[in-house]
């Protein structure tokens, strides 16, 4: 009986692995008007407060189309920033969030910090994440999750090239497609993403603008999607 029990644990587990995959969407800040209307008009960022938001919803009805109606989504949020867009405005957007997350038979996942974000990331079962996507401010060297938010045009909060040998490679699907719509990613980490997972991140070459996003596109890259 214990060989047949081990026997059937073992395919049991089997199934699980190959029939269990997440999606997971990531959601940086918005940065604070008090600190953008100081900046000449061409350098200013998020006028529109939920520009990433909206990408994320975007990007959760192409998954549906590609997936299915049912497929499980993990929508990772750095609810500080919407904390702080949401008190300069008078708004209650974690709340507005967390009702589109219900609308969207989404689990919603708010993360405070970078090793918040990564605990969180690396509690994903063993091969489950088949997508990946980042929107957000981000560099050549990290996605940002904070950006003129606490000081002006600059993050307090980040995940850095440095940062991703600490998160577990075994949490992605052999075939996981990974992407960062962020500015510049492709630059740079993209190349340390794949030494580190083994997984390939498509990232921008140069700028990303996200107004396309009001019209119900996805953000547009001024340069190219590299791998």
């Amino acid at each position: 009986m214990s060989g047949r029990f081990r026997v059937l644990a073992f395919v049991f587990l089997l199934f699980s692995h190959f029939c269990h995959a997440d999606h997971v969407i990531v959601t940086g800040g918005p940065a604070l008007r008090k600190w953008e209307n100081l900046r000449v008009p061409q350098d200013q960022h998020d006028r529109w407060w939920a520009n990433f938001v909206r990408a994320g919803t975007l990007r959760m009805e192409e998954i549906r189309k590609a997936y299915g109606p049912s497929a499980p989504i993990v929508w990772m949020v750095f609810q500080p920033g919407y904390q702080a867009r949401g008190r300069e405005d008078g708004k209650p957007y974690t709340t507005w969030i967390s009702e589109v997350a219900a609308k969207n038979r989404v689990s919603l996942v708010w993360f405070s910090s970078t090793g918040n974000f990564i605990s969180t990331l690396n509690s994903r079962p063993r091969g489950s994440i088949k997508t990946f996507d980042f929107f957000g401010h981000s560099n050549r060297y990290a996605f940002m999750f904070d950006y003129g938010s606490d000081v002006m045009a600059a993050s307090t909060a980040w995940l850095h090239e440095r940062d991703l040998p600490r998160i577990k490679s075994s949490i992605f699907a052999s075939n996981a497609y990974c992407k960062s719509w962020g500015c510049h990613t492709g630059e740079s980490m993209s190349a340390v993403w794949k030494r580190s997972t083994g997984i390939a991140l498509e990232g921008a070459r140069g700028p990303t603008t996200y107004i396309p996003v009001g019209r119900g596109e996805m953000p547009k890259v001024n340069g190219g999607w590299v791998r």
